[in-house]
């Protein structure tokens, strides 16, 4: 009959030959103990027996609970090399680093973008499958990430929780504030590739690019006007309808083509183009 020392040692040598005599039934993977096997199942039948006793958060191992209950107990044992940084966690450490080194080892198959986190690629994976699975309480709209309707509710609250210490404009996202912020820095770190022109927001590079490039993205679905930026493009839907929404009425006709025109004197500058 084997000891119990016998199977602990027989346990042991499983680790360091290449024996995986432990196969999971839901996917592919093996393993070398049946310990690692019963923890591997957890992913798939959801199973978290580990709760924390500070907060109501589960966890399928110990060891995650373990490293969570430091971010309660403000313990921060993780310091970055590079920065004066340090994280209750060792894996939210290890995603830090990558801020210096610029390593993005999550690389996408359907398109050539990579990330420095792994949840980052499975979100932005959503993109491309069309799928939406969060839909907004106030609106018929769907988002692929929870992030966008967090992002979109506050359109209907009109919450601006992120105020600007130097002139005090709220904002909405904390994206924004930062970039608002290098208007009164004058930093300008998004430098255009065409030309000597540089920019504080990253979007305003991106609007000033189609002045190259001839890009007009915004395409009115009343007309065949086109545009290279969204606030031109809104400002030109109004001309198609009233305050109520309700649509324009054009009794200004040209004498020269079939265009017609909601105000006088739109018509005239129009009828300028024929004349010459």
């Amino acid at each position: 009959m084997e000891s119990l020392e016998e199977n602990y040692l027989l346990k042991h040598a499983n680790i360091h030959s290449d024996e995986r005599p432990y196969k999971c039934n839901q996917c592919a993977k093996e393993f070398s103990r049946n310990g690692n096997l019963l923890k591997h199942l957890r992913t798939h039948n959801g199973e978290k027996p580990y709760q924390c006793n500070q907060c109501e958060k589960s966890f399928s191992q110990n060891i995650h609970l373990k490293s969570h209950s430091m971010t309660h107990s403000g313990e921060k044992p993780y310091q970055c090399i590079h920065c004066d940084k340090a994280f209750s966690q060792k894996i939210v450490l290890l995603c830090h680093m990558r801020t210096h080194t610029g390593e993005k080892p999550y690389q996408c198959s359907q398109c050539d973008k990579t990330f420095t986190q792994d949840w980052s690629l499975k979100s932005h994976l959503k993109l491309h499958l069309g799928e939406k699975p969060y839909q907004c309480s106030q609106c018929d709209k769907t988002f692929s990430l929870n992030s966008y309707l967090i992002r979109h509710l506050k359109t209907h609250t009109g919450e601006k929780p992120y105020k600007c210490s130097q002139c005090e404009k709220p904002f909405s996202q904390c994206g924004s504030l930062k970039s608002h912020l290098k208007t009164h820095t004058g930093e300008k770190p998004y430098h255009c590739i065409l030309c000597d022109k540089a920019f504080s927001q990253k979007i305003v590079l991106l609007c000033h690019m189609r002045t190259h490039t001839g890009e007009k993205p915004y395409k009115c679905n009343q007309c065949d006007k086109a545009f290279s930026q969204n606030g031109h493009f809104k400002s030109h839907i109004m001309t198609h309808t009233d305050d109520t929404g309700k649509k324009v009425k054009k009794p200004y006709q040209c004498f020269y083509c079939d265009k017609v025109f909601s105000l006088n004197h739109v018509l005239l500058s129009h009828m300028r183009t024929h004349t010459g």
